[in-house]
């Protein structure tokens, strides 16, 4: 098929599976791959191929930057002991347990090392499309370990074609392979962000910026390969260096167009992907013999068998190297997070595309032996941990009864009175630094006390509302109503209408507080009503209502627009030094960055481009 039929084809299944998967309650992934599925069964779809290095340099590093982008630091290095070893020595110890799993079935030793490589390493976006059921810092801990367990899987596979090939491996050079992955990955990283923060820093163009920040998961990613490191590993890390610098050196704008157009790309490259995965899986299973497929199809369901235990018992020997800070979980529960960790750990493209860069015959390097087998069980492993661990997830979730997490709520609050209390107390520093009148200080204060009075008043909201379902809860379980009758809303009346409305958009007071400036009656005009609309403009100019001695509304209005983006700026400041001092986790401060840029943009106005 010609690439424009492919394109509008894979954009008509997303669209279709995403307006199908709400109603048949079912993620997202799961109908695109069911539906790709589907559409190999016809011919001459199932020869649209899905080449390698496509996943590899086009996919992967869009992907793993935008998730390294989103990842909290503060989780990284709060769960490093347990990522670590999950990232490195789980996939190693997977990828040989495969191994011995192909060797028992028949395949060759080097055959079912690549076979480990290739279905070792769970996929950051399997867990990010997927794995959003979970407790948030179960959740962060699966991501970044999903994100840099790749290099891992890389390393492997090189080594194991080596082998394969007949390649001379000691373990000196095994040594040196896995240092230059690593060190020359995380080099190239942050080199390229580098480069990237002394490039964004010098300019405030909104277009420069993106195509800057574009730029650099692929510029990292080839600076990588070039020196024969891990460029996923490149990718990652220049990916949670630009996070980290960039309300520093970006704008306002372009941090609104940058998260508007990343989820969007991301969105359609990962439904792309997903449907191409279950059209590869169609294609290789009409490439293999009817006779090899009942064989094939045993040995997939023991990998698939053999990674969820291997996962799980590697958790359960990691536990006494954990560090333990405050109150340690019960043994139950432990246990119960780790079977939901074992259910979370799907595999995905990274698989997929390890699997299909196997090399193919050639003159000077031969085939290697069972290709085809190595193909069709990474992708009917793929198809058993989205379609079988996929829909398993929820309800695993919800017999792991884990407590209800709050802590990302709290922070939220937290850091919006405190960023909130600490403009208020720069106010009249900042309006005298900026020659504002004592009347807009005035009218700004009053909207800052609103938004804190707000903020205020829904923190005390949602406690109240935990604490009505811990009541509700026990008199379920005692069935017994409560002799007190429920919960009163905080403030209530007008004071509870307020939170659940909250303030206008600007920060300033609601639509039903603006004065109104009276209506002038039109008296006269024709049809078209030209007459009365000059006669209206004579009478607002020369009313006798207006003070001409007041100072001019655009004066006001441009007074209003300088203390209010220099209280934004000061509440950004005070914003990351909490990040900074680890009081607030890197998401909380993207979300209400994400909130002071939108009001930042509708001061200044959108940028226009030529």
């Amino acid at each position: 098929m010609e690439g424009l039929e492919v394109t509008v084809l894979i954009g008509l299944t997303i669209l279709v599976g995403t307006l199908l998967a709400p109603r048949v309650r079912l993620a997202l992934p799961l109908v695109l791959v069911i539906f790709g599925l589907l559409l190999g069964f016809v011919p001459q779809l199932r020869e649209i191929q899905l080449p390698p290095e496509t996943v590899l340099l086009l996919f992967l590093p869009v992907m793993l930057f935008w998730e390294s982008l989103t990842t909290s630091l503060r989780s990284i290095r709060r769960d490093f002991r347990y990522i670590l070893p999950m990232s490195t020595l789980l996939v190693v110890g997977s990828a040989f347990a495969v191994a011995g799993v192909g060797v028992l079935f028949g395949m060759p030793w080097e055959t079912a090392l690549i076979l480990g490589a290739a279905v070792a390493p769970p996929d950051a976006t399997a867990v990010a499309a997927l794995g959003r059921l979970l407790p948030r810092r179960m959740f962060m801990k699966l991501k970044a370990e999903s994100l840099t367990n790749d290099g891992t899987a890389l390393v492997l596979y090189a080594i194991a074609v080596s082998l394969a090939l007949g390649g001379n491996i000691t373990p000196l050079s095994v040594t040196m392979s896995v240092l230059t992955s690593y060190v020359g990955g995380i080099a190239a990283g942050v080199a390229i962000a580098a480069l990237g923060y002394l490039l964004m820093r010098r300019t405030s163009s909104t277009i420069v910026i993106n195509v800057a920040l574009l730029l650099i998961p692929f510029t990292a990613f080839l600076l990588a390969e070039i020196v024969h490191a891990s460029g996923v590993l490149a990718v990652v890390v220049a990916g949670l260096i630009v996070a980290y610098v960039s309300p520093r050196v970006t704008t306002a704008s372009s941090r609104r167009q940058a998260d508007a157009a990343w989820p969007f790309g991301v969105f359609l490259l990962n439904g792309a992907l997903f449907v191409l995965i279950g059209l590869e899986v169609q294609f290789v299973a009409h490439e293999i013999s009817a006779a090899a497929i009942g064989r094939l199809v045993l040995i997939t369901l023991a990998v698939w068998v053999t990674l969820l235990v291997v996962r799980y018992l590697f958790q359960v020997m990691n536990v006494p190297f954990q560090r333990r800070a405050g109150t340690r979980p019960s043994p139950g529960l432990r246990a119960r997070s780790m079977a939901v960790s074992t259910v979370a750990g799907m595999r995905g493209a990274v698989s997929l595309a390890i699997a299909l860069s196997v090399p193919v015959a050639s003159a000077t390097e031969g085939e290697i032996a069972g290709r085809d087998e190595i193909v069709f069980v990474t992708a009917g492993v793929i198809l058993l941990s989205l379609l079988v661990q996929g829909p398993l997830l929820p309800a695993v979730v919800r017999w792991a009864r884990f407590p209800v997490d709050h802590i990302e709520d709290e922070e939220y609050e937290l850091a919006e009175r405190t960023i909130s209390g600490a403009a208020l107390a720069a106010l009249d520093d900042l309006a005298v630094e900026h020659g504002v009148g004592q009347e807009i200080r005035d009218k700004v204060r009053a909207e800052g006390y609103q938004m804190l009075e707000f903020s205020n008043a829904r923190a005390l909201a949602r406690e109240q509302a935990i604490i009505d379902a811990e009541a509700q809860a026990l008199d379920v379980l005692l069935d017994e109503p409560d002799p007190l009758g429920g919960g009163q809303q905080i403030g209530g009346g007008a004071g509870a209408d307020a939170a659940d409305d909250g303030p206008s958009e600007d920060g300033g007071p609601d639509a039903s507080q603006v004065l109104r400036q009276p209506e002038i009656a039109v008296i006269g005009g024709d049809g078209d009503g030209t007459e009365g609309e000059v006669r209206t403009l004579q009478m607002l100019a020369t009313s006798a209502d207006v003070d001409v001695m007041q100072r001019s509304p655009l004066l006001r209005h441009e007074e209003h627009t300088r203390l209010k983006l220099a209280l934004i700026d000061r509440k950004r400041e005070v914003l990351l030094g909490l990040r900074r001092d680890g009081t607030v986790d890197d998401l909380v401060v993207r979300r209400i960055s994400a909130r002071l840029d939108l009001e930042q943009v509708r001061l200044q106005g959108i940028e226009e481009y030529d």
